[in-house]
């Protein structure tokens, strides 16, 4: 008879335990939304004990917080953000989400992080923090504007339009266009609103 072994949480062996919970999550908060996914849930898709998820991350809200920053990358999108002609930021910057985004047909997690941020308060806050602080703000911070933040809150303003109305709602003549064609047309606003002289 085999002695029982009963989960720990904690795997053997390199751990890549925080980062599959992540990826659990992700998956959990865009077929879910926020208010439905549990930790418990996350826990179990993960194949770890609650205790575990709870000892990484507290609650759901930080655990919402890791999947924001998991998906976006701020660190690295704000470098690749800056990291060229300045007359150049919107298309950079479109081009960022359009891909983030993915196909109309298999869109990428951050259509669902959206979604919960559209329905619940909590995710809501934590979606405008992370764009007002960690990404576009920091971006129209280190760019010397003026008014950084309102420029920020702009650009993210037409992002998420953008991301609902393709996506969500699926206007026709979005959801037609190819991406190269859509970077195109957002380009010159998003530089305005990042760069642009103020009215």
């Amino acid at each position: 008879m085999e002695p029982r072994t009963g989960r720990t949480g904690r795997r053997p062996g390199t751990s890549t335990t925080r980062e599959e919970i992540v990826a659990a999550a992700a998956i959990a908060f865009s077929a879910s939304g926020y208010e439905a996914t549990s930790m418990r849930q996350v826990a179990a898709d993960a194949g770890v004990d609650p205790a575990l998820v709870r000892r990484f991350f507290g609650g759901k809200e930080q655990l919402f917080s890791a999947v924001v920053t998991s998906v976006f990358q701020p660190e690295q999108a704000v470098a690749m953000l800056l990291d060229g002609p300045r007359g150049k930021l919107g298309e950079r910057l479109a081009g960022y989400v359009l891909g983030l985004l993915g196909a109309v047909d298999r869109p990428g997690p951050v259509l669902g992080l959206m979604r919960s941020a559209a329905t619940n308060a909590h995710a809501a806050a934590l979606i405008r923090e992370f764009l007002a602080n960690d990404m576009l703000g920091k971006v129209t911070r280190k760019l010397g504007v003026d008014q950084p933040e309102l420029r920020a809150a702009l650009a993210a303003g037409q992002l998420v339009g953008l991301a609902i109305t393709r996506y969500a709602v699926r206007v026709d003549a979005l959801v037609s266009s190819p991406p190269d064609e859509l970077i195109a047309w957002m380009a010159p606003a998003l530089q305005r609103h990042l760069t642009g002289r103020a009215p």
